[in-house]
């Protein structure tokens, strides 16, 4: 099969793969009492953000808790000063992981009918809460959503490759009919008569990927379980601290995450990165005068017109990122590579000054 044919299909894939479900825009009222638990350590500068868009809702929250997670910043008054309530965390018990905890507490002292989970990093368009509480409505079960990434400097652009395969990894059409399949952890909504029949975070709270364990656990309890794209009503900006940071962030949810996945979903996953990395070589080919830089080249545009096709969905990667994928193409690599390293030399990931074993099974 020629090259350029065969990169082709592998980019095409990525088009089988990218199901554009969207979620839809909402204008409905919305009656049922609404409870957002936001868990946060050390988000005093993330929390503004959030909580000034919670505030610009065209349908307001009844209730806002931050749970503060041991904080050693101003996490709490600035909660505290948008007229949030604040939830000041108990003591870490044995076999919790603290975000687990955290999101705990935030529920045992929450009231509403409905509970959306948001990460402190997440922003809200003004019809985004009215939207998400409508789409729940409609599917009768548990929501999640991928948000748009605005991405503002170079090194946070690096995560092109890993956001949109996140995107593949919960919005595949194969992944709809997983009987076991995920929810995206930076944004939640769910009923709270659901929540409490999975016996929501205590059902998971030794699971590193929560988010995904509980997605399962809904599944199982014949809970429906569905992720959208976020047709930009949901944004966040994930890593602001530090290429390090975007680092640890991500190889903590590569490798557990993709075990998660139906098997068509991985083929097709591999497929497409075997053509991305392949193409990923032209320019080298090019400097050498290879006889395969003219179609490693061809492919390399068709990956580049791509990643500029998925950019609404994806986030805010500009021009020059999509053009020059090859180099976000090697921060895959290397998370994938740290990931490996902490997995089976480590055993644990490290996150917000915390270690986190990882395989510890549930308690309870």
């Amino acid at each position: 099969m020629p090259v350029f044919l065969l990169l082709f299909l592998e980019c095409f894939t990525g088009f089988v793969l990218y199901a554009r479900m969207r979620l839809p825009i909402s204008s409905s009222p919305f009656d049922r009492t609404v409870s957002v638990i936001i868990p946060a350590r050390n988000e005093e500068r993330n929390l503004p953000l959030l909580l000034e868009s919670l505030q610009r809702q065209t349908r307001r929250a009844d209730e806002v808790l931050v749970i503060d997670d041991f904080s050693s910043d101003r996490t709490a008054d600035v909660a505290e000063r948008f007229g949030a309530t604040v939830v000041h965390s108990a003591p870490l018990p044995e076999h919790w992981t603290g975000k687990n905890w955290a999101v705990w507490n935030g529920y045992l002292k929450s009231t509403g009918e409905i509970l959306v989970f948001l990460d402190a990093d997440v922003r809200l368009a003004p019809d985004a809460l009215k939207s998400l509480l409508a789409q729940r409505e409609r599917s009768g079960g548990v929501i999640s959503v991928v948000p748009y990434h605005t991405a503002e400097k170079f090194y946070e652009k690096l995560s092109l490759v890993l956001c949109l395969l996140g995107i593949f990894a919960f919005t595949s059409p194969f992944e709809r009919k997983n009987r076991t399949k995920g929810l995206y952890g930076s944004c939640i909504v769910a009923a709270r008569k659901d929540y409490q029949k999975i016996h929501g975070h205590s059902g998971v709270k030794a699971e590193l990927l929560e988010d995904i364990n509980l997605g399962k656990r809904f599944c199982e309890a014949g809970v429906p379980v569905c992720t959208y794209l976020s047709n930009r009503l949901v944004s966040f900006r994930m890593y602001p601290n530090g290429i390090f940071s975007e680092l640890q962030g991500f190889a903590k949810g590569a490798m557990p995450g993709a075990a998660t996945l139906k098997p068509e979903t991985i083929a097709l996953i591999v497929c497409w990165l075997v053509g991305l990395i392949c193409s990923g070589a032209a320019p080298v080919l090019i400097l050498l005068k290879n006889p395969l830089a003219v179609p490693f080249a061809a492919g390399y545009l068709l990956y580049a017109v791509q990643f500029l096709y998925f950019r609404k969905d994806t986030g805010r990667y500009g021009l020059l990122m999509p053009l020059l994928h090859f180099i976000s193409t090697l921060f895959f690599l290397v998370s994938v590579l740290y990931s490996l390293y902490r997995l089976k030399a480590k055993g644990s990931f490290t996150w917000k000054g915390r270690d986190i074993p990882v395989g510890r099974g549930r308690d309870g």
